[in-house]
């Protein structure tokens, strides 16, 4: 696989999560990558209340990291 469709492929993960009402709730980075933690903000019982995703390609994490600087502005936070 490519290196750019690995990209899209992690990306499209975490736009998947976020489209079903997750969001990103902590992140834990080493040298094996990124490890996001996802908490559920909906109203469906049935979901899953956390999810954790391995990011391992530097786009997406620069990518995931616009995202937490957006829930955070949002949030009022910064």
């Amino acid at each position: 696989m490519s290196s750019y469709q690995e990209f899209e492929a992690e990306r499209e993960k975490i736009d998947f999560l976020l489209e079903q009402g997750y969001i990103i709730k902590g992140v834990t980075e080493n040298l094996d990558g990124a490890f996001l933690e996802f908490d559920y903000q909906g109203n469906d019982s049935t979901r899953s209340e956390t999810e954790r995703l391995h990011i391992l390609h530097p786009d997406s994490r620069k990518y995931f990291s616009t995202i937490l600087v957006q829930q955070q502005k949002k949030a009022g936070i910064l």
